[in-house]
């Protein structure tokens, strides 16, 4: 670890384990820690740089934030290979990583934050809105530099505030993944109501949270994954029912014999291309799929747009995760009923390296974190 001053100061918040993570809840302030971040120095590798840049100042209306904690999403391994499956491409020496929570070091003259506040990142310029008010301009970790660093200057009105009962570990998890799952149950062209029936695909992320959310909110969820042990995590988050897809690939159809034959009320589709064929036949006659991924290679696939129409099925996608103005709604929502993001590891900083190459064989439930 690097770093120069004569200052430290450690404390200590509660938390709680979540299978392999092992939070220290250790919040610690160099106040003139080195400006170090990972750079992508070719496709798939990140390489840790002291930058040759002082750490920067805020100005009137922003804040200099300690990065504390990024969270790795499947986003920026794409963007790291340079793949074609993204909107936009890196750039070699950009800093990745769009999800990030730290602490308030340095408020600016005219900042409403206050030294000491925890926040979460907002990386994107879409503060409040529809989708057409998203943009990719200046979004941290695609077309701006992202989270894997120490220090970062910030808009004010692209911070919302962490949780108090979350570690900053498990802030770091709350954008993409929340907002994402958040916006898709409560924000998309179909609404769920309390006692609607919520079918999640696999146990990343955006669906460990669609999970924790509907059930927070009064619906029942069919949980799928790929094994037995995956679905078991997906009933301690709360699901009521679960289907492994390897020993039942038509989980569209078994999907209705558990809702009596009715089908559930909204698809949180994750994987995309033939998946999408299984969703339309999960969903009920007058019923939504959100489609928030695209997991598999092939994005394709032949759907019958008749049973779309005959079925009324409302099929919607989301891109950019979602407003400001949403972010600030999740995050109270998250801390009103006390739910705590699954994390699947906690990286130290000087392992983020080995935390991208994990993302892409991830096989634990939930979130990828890097400790910085």
């Amino acid at each position: 670890m690097s770093w120069s001053g004569e200052h430290i100061s450690i404390t200590k918040s509660p938390g709680q384990n979540h299978g392999e993570y092992q939070p220290s809840f250790r919040h610690i302030t160099y106040l003139k820690m080195a400006n170090q971040a990972w750079q992508l120095t070719a496709p798939g590798a990140i390489t840790l740089n002291d930058l040759e840049t002082p750490i920067p100042k805020p100005g009137s209306y922003q804040a200099l934030v300690r990065i504390h904690a990024v969270a790795l999403n499947p986003g920026d391994n794409l963007l790291a290979n340079f793949s074609d499956k993204y909107p936009v491409k890196a750039k070699l020496g950009q800093i990745l990583a769009t999800d990030g929570a730290g602490v308030i070091e340095e408020p600016g003259p005219h900042s409403i934050w206050k030294k000491g506040d925890r926040v979460v990142i907002h990386p994107s310029k879409w503060l409040s809105g529809p989708q057409e008010n998203m943009t990719f301009d200046s979004f941290a970790g695609t077309t701006a530099d992202g989270m894997l660093r120490r220090w970062l200057v910030w808009d004010d009105d692209r911070l919302f505030r962490a949780p108090s009962h979350l570690s900053l570990e498990e802030a770091s998890t709350l954008f993409v993944a929340g907002v994402t799952a958040y916006r898709a149950l409560f924000y998309g062209s179909f609404r769920p109501q309390p006692g609607m029936t919520v079918l999640t695909q696999g146990t990343g992320g955006v669906s460990c949270f669609a999970i924790l959310f509907a059930k927070a909110a009064g619906m029942k969820v069919v949980a799928t994954s790929s094994s037995d042990e995956k679905l078991e995590v997906a009933r301690k988050l709360g699901a009521d029912s679960t289907i492994n897809y390897r020993t039942t690939p038509e989980w569209g159809q078994e999907a209705r014999k558990l809702t009596g034959g009715k089908g559930v009320d909204l698809v949180v589709d994750i994987v995309g291309g033939p998946s999408l064929v299984q969703a339309i036949r999960a969903t009920r006659f007058g019923g939504g799929i959100a489609v928030l991924g695209q997991l598999v290679d092939e994005p394709t696939a032949e759907i019958n747009t008749s049973q779309i129409l005959g079925g009324a099925l409302t099929i919607f996608g989301q891109a950019g995760s979602g407003s400001k103005e949403v972010s600030d709604e999740m995050s109270n929502f998250v801390e009103e009923h006390r739910l705590r993001p699954q994390i699947a590891r906690v990286f130290e900083w000087e392992e983020a390296d080995q935390a991208l190459k994990a993302l892409e064989r991830l096989s634990a439930p939930g979130k990828i974190v890097v400790r910085v």
